[in-house]
């Protein structure tokens, strides 16, 4: 294909495997800190919603529909710039900007201002994991593509681990500091500080993303290869329709599942707990490190089984694993008689609910010729965000506030919401498989 350089990246292909690991670790690393931002809002619930006076309804926008819909917005045109450009000085630049964003959450004195901080969030956050998902897939053959798809996800659930144990920890700090005057400002509380903890130092990540990795050589392209427009896109997506619905609208309920726990389980156990802040993060940062991150490279070490036994729908055959091991703890862990039983099993729902970050990413890959794919996967985060993430945090507040009218009854509608997804998913990507395996062959043989 034709290079293009932008500033000093380099494009080359990855000298030795241990080139492409550490590609890899510090893409979870940047991961991680995209979870840690962008997380950190559900533990700080219960302070933002008094000082701010608003509902779980509009809480659930904010961390939401404000996050997601900038994501979707400009992650196609960030997408098409991954397909054809340098895909780490892209990476670089979101992390700077969702890094930036995070801390101007911390300046926001109204609903509508902290909803603006979010989107900008969102847009940061578009340019990672369209671009970080292709040179991971350009780096490794098929056979360690699961397990390296799986290790970068588990920045995910690393960083949510650590929103809710460093956030619980610093809100606890900045609490004992109180009230801050800062100058241009002005008043800064516990909440709006803990959000310039988390979000600065972001940008050395980011420097040491544009100074430190080059570009993999793109698999299957020739040269001269100009990439895709979107309407090419669009009609190869219709000409694979089935495969594409069941995994955008499967992995997409999938991932409303893992979003509808993961936003509310912190309200959840401080509401129906008498546990602080601080407690709450320790317990749940913990129970997400152990359980999700175990979650997610079981799912990859899944793939990587199936494929190696001959099945070329190994990706979407390992999500459907992961939705119905969901269904049973995602019901039964309100019900539960003390906080350890109840912890217990929302880890073993969080650890079945964590298998489509890696899976949906491995299928995905597989599905879309390579100057392609980061568009593919724009698409999916769109559907991931509005339907997962934003779906999953209004679902369950929609339910709290005007289902039950009980604001200690998130449990219930947590569950209610995370178990019918869970079950629809399940049957529309079984129903998939053969037009996914379908896709894949027809792929191959071009």
């Amino acid at each position: 294909m034709a290079t293009v350089d932008i500033e000093n990246s380099v494009e080359q292909q990855p000298k030795s495997m241990g080139t492409a690991w550490y590609m890899v670790v510090l893409c979870m690393i940047a991961y991680l800190f995209s979870f840690v931002d962008r997380q950190i809002v559900a533990l700080l619930i219960e302070p933002i919603r008094a000082d701010l006076e608003i509902s779980d309804t509009q809480f659930s926008l904010i961390h939401g529909l404000a996050f997601a819909i900038f994501y979707a917005v400009m992650g196609l045109p960030i997408a098409r710039l991954a397909d054809t450009k340098s895909r780490p000085v892209i990476i670089a630049i979101g992390i700077a900007v969702w890094s930036v964003a995070t801390a101007v959450c911390g300046t926001a004195k109204n609903f509508w201002q902290l909803f603006a901080a979010r989107m900008g969030v969102g847009v940061g956050e578009a340019a990672l994991s369209p671009a970080a998902y292709s040179m991971i897939t350009d780096a490794f053959p098929k056979s360690k593509l699961g397990l390296a798809l799986g290790v970068y996800s588990m920045g995910s659930f690393l960083g949510a681990g650590l929103a809710y144990i460093i956030g619980g920890v610093a809100i606890e700090m900045v609490s004992k500091i109180g009230i801050v005057e800062v100058p241009i400002i002005g008043t800064i509380k516990p909440w709006q500080m803990t959000f310039f903890i988390v979000g600065l130092p972001g940008l050395i990540v980011a420097a040491l993303f544009y100074l430190t990795v080059k570009d993999p050589e793109r698999k299957g392209v020739v040269e001269g290869d100009s990439g895709y427009a979107i309407k090419d896109v669009f009609a190869y997506i219709g000409k694979n329709k089935g495969a594409f619905s069941a995994h955008y609208l499967g992995f997409g309920l999938l991932a409303l599942v893992l979003y509808a726990l993961m936003s509310w389980a912190p309200a959840f156990l401080l509401r129906n707990y008498e546990l602080t802040t601080r407690d709450v993060g320790i317990y749940l940062g913990t129970l997400v490190l152990v359980c999700n991150v175990g979650g997610v490279l079981s799912s990859g070490w899944l793939i990587d089984f199936f494929t190696k036994r001959g099945r070329a729908d190994a990706a979407m055959l390992a999500g459907v694993v992961g939705g119905l091991g969901a269904i049973v703890p995602a019901a039964l862990f309100p019900f539960m008689p003390s906080l350890t039983s109840t912890l217990v099993v929302l880890g073993i729902a969080l650890y079945f609910a964590s298998f489509p970050m890696a899976t949906s990413a491995a299928a995905l890959q597989l599905m879309a010729p390579n100057q392609m794919r980061a568009q593919v996967t724009a698409l999916f985060f769109l559907f991931m965000n509005l339907l997962g993430i934003t779906g999953g945090a209004t679902l369950v507040a929609l339910s709290t506030d005007y289902l039950f009218q009980d604001e200690k009854a998130v449990g219930f509608s947590m569950a209610m919401v995370a178990c019918g997804s869970a079950l629809i998913a399940v049957l529309l990507m079984a129903r998939g498989l053969k037009s996914f395996r379908a896709t894949i062959e027809k792929l191959q043989e071009v």
